[in-house]
């Protein structure tokens, strides 16, 4: 059984998380008061959350993306130039580079904060020479 998959991070401001995800490419979808939802697939979404609305839902307190990381989110590209093109869209929109690019294990990534300070990845599986 296949099933969709919603993450759902606290932003700070979500009309500019909104420019950011949609200056990376991605179409939004399903947009309230508070709240916006960028599609990685038609299985996968990423639901912005301004902090109050996700505080609402949340357990514990918020966490600080720039002082701690729960999680990092990682989209797949087909290859290199897939993973290089959307770290430079990235970094166009504002956000921060993380470390180089790496290649190991199969993989091939690059690593970036988005404006909110969350971690995300561009990966793709590499051929072995």
């Amino acid at each position: 059984m296949s099933h969709t998959m919603f993450v759902n991070l606290p932003v700070q401001d979500v009309e500019r998380s909104k420019e950011f995800f949609t200056k990376l490419g991605f179409q939004l979808f399903g947009m309230g008061d508070g709240m916006a939802s960028v599609v990685i697939n038609d299985r996968t979404q990423v639901m912005l959350l301004a902090e109050p609305v996700f505080a609402g839902y949340a357990r514990n307190a918020v966490a600080k993306p720039a002082d701690s990381t729960q999680v990092i989110m990682v989209i797949a590209a087909d290859d290199r130039e897939g993973v290089d093109a959307l770290f430079e869209k990235a970094v166009s929109a504002g956000a921060e580079p993380v470390g180089e690019a790496r290649e190991s294990f199969g993989r091939y990534q690059r690593a970036f904060t988005d404006l909110d300070g969350h971690h995300w990845e561009a990966l793709c599986l590499v051929q072995p020479a």
